[in-house]
């Protein structure tokens, strides 16, 4: 079983967006994945998920887990997981430093350009468009 973790800044709106998304899309597809999510900061740690990404998933019928909270990465997850996918830039260097120099190579970005932030931008619609993007080409890649 391939475990993925999805990692921002938070873990209150990216990456607890791609960790349902994800989940929704492997269970339709009848994947074998474990799918997770977390942040680099601790600025968060234990809030709910945004209520712009609830809505958003409320909207498109994706389930997800209302009683989440943010949690950041630990060095267990480093080890744990098989894929580490940071949602923009600024993330993957952030987990590059937290990393242990032999699970560096397991971090990557979800798309080869960063995912905007809607905490800042406001636009959850185009979050979830790249997040759906990114998380369909893990699903085609890992399916090879």
């Amino acid at each position: 079983m391939e475990k993925i973790v999805f990692v921002c800044l938070g873990n209150i709106c990216r990456s607890p967006m791609a960790e349902f998304v994800m989940k929704d899309l492997v269970e339709k597809e009848g994947k074998n994945f474990e799918v997770e999510s977390r942040a680099t900061s601790s600025w968060e740690h234990g809030n709910p998920i945004h209520p712009g990404t609830r809505a958003l998933l409320t909207a498109y019928g994706i389930p997800f887990d209302a009683t989440k909270g943010s949690q950041q990465i630990s060095q267990e997850d480093f080890q744990y997981f098989d894929q580490i996918i940071a949602m923009d830039e600024s993330n993957k260097e952030n987990l590059e430093k937290m990393a242990p120099a032999d699970q560096k190579h397991k971090i990557k970005m979800l798309l080869n350009k960063s995912v905007p932030d809607p905490w800042y931008t406001g636009d959850f619609e185009e979050t979830y468009r790249l997040v759906k993007e990114g998380c369909l080409n893990i699903l085609e890649n890992n399916g090879k």
